[in-house]
């Protein structure tokens, strides 16, 4: 079950949370959702609007491109340990998340990506505008610390401004 939200009541928690590691879920091929530790709540083109960044190499970066849309489940207490393992560590190449981490689905409402019950607070999100990283725009320090080279190039993220079209808590009842 759902219960709807004002995200901005929400939005200390969504921030506080995203430090320490929220999810971010895509369903093209099959159900995804990836650890994210990066992103911005806040309002583009007058717009309610989370932004998201995705490595090249991520299974969820075709996925993104495939369905434009996504879902964001952040944990009203702290982070599960073993929801953060296996969707921090596994790709969603080899592994069915799902059941690895013992997530609960309930499916979207505007998006056809499901909310997690396990992090209950959920947005729903559709891509309005995405850009790769210019490589040479990031400062030398940044780009040493998270862009090391390597003999297939950099590992660049893909920022994507999805605008939210739900905002909802996902319940047992």
């Amino acid at each position: 079950m759902k219960k709807k939200i004002d995200i901005n009541e929400y939005a200390g928690k969504i921030n506080e949370m995203l430090g320490k590691g929220i999810l971010l879920n895509t369903n093209g091929d099959k159900f995804n959702s990836m650890v994210i530790g990066w992103g911005h709540l806040g309002r583009l083109w007058n717009q309610p609007t989370f932004l998201v960044y995705v490595r090249q190499s991520r299974y969820t970066k075709p996925q993104l491109d495939k369905t434009g849309e996504f879902s964001i489940s952040v944990p009203l207490e702290g982070i599960d340990p073993k929801i953060s393992r296996v969707c921090g560590s596994l790709s969603g190449y080899d592994v069915d998340k799902v059941k690895e981490a013992g997530l609960t689905l309930e499916d979207g409402e505007m998006v056809n990506v499901p909310g997690i019950l396990e992090y209950p607070i959920t947005l729903e999100c559709k891509v309005i505008y995405a850009q790769d990283q210019n490589m040479d725009a990031i400062p030398a320090e940044e780009k040493a610390r998270f862009y090391p080279e390597t003999e297939n190039g950099f590992d660049h993220h893909t920022m994507y401004v999805g605008r939210i079209v739900n905002a909802y808590m996902v319940t047992k009842e």
